[in-house]
């Protein structure tokens, strides 16, 4: 988390907001397989850990510095061979991700959607979904996602 108190607790509050954007988002057909999570301390430090095992060092120290994580996922339900509902939903976490990552910037919190995220939280099992994606999440005098070291 952040180190001063406000900024603790404006993230927590840009992240609830960005978790109803998510859950309101447009979904395709009126089904909704969206699934949300907020992921603080220990879940977020398992997440880096997780995440440098899969040799995704970068986006791990990125987990680390951020205050929250926020993760997106959808179930898609058994692919068929007419795999119209399972794009559908791919559709619909995207539609869904987009629409956080909005309220993140629009209330000038520095985001980062990251599949990276979405792969090591399903090895957790910290949210119930087929296709996960993250936005971690940060407030900080310089945006830490971009400038990034290789």
């Amino acid at each position: 988390m952040q180190s001063d108190p406000a900024e603790s607790q404006g993230l927590l509050q840009v992240a609830q907001l960005m978790v109803v954007a998510a859950r309101t988002a447009p979904k395709a057909r009126g089904e909704d397989d969206i699934s949300t999570a907020i992921v603080t301390d220990d879940d977020k430090a398992k997440l880096a850990d997780t995440m440098d095992a899969l040799g995704r060092t970068r986006d791990a120290q990125n987990v680390r510095d951020a205050g929250i994580v926020v993760l997106i996922g959808v179930n898609c339900g058994p692919a068929s061979d007419a795999f119209w509902p399972f794009k559908a939903k791919l559709v619909d976490l995207g539609i869904a991700v987009g629409s956080a990552a909005k309220v993140a910037s629009d209330l000038n919190v520095d985001n980062r959607i990251m599949y990276s995220i979405g792969v090591a939280a399903k090895q957790l099992s910290l949210i119930d979904a087929d296709e996960i994606q993250g936005i971690p999440l940060s407030v900080t005098g310089k945006n830490i996602f971009f400038d990034r070291k290789r």
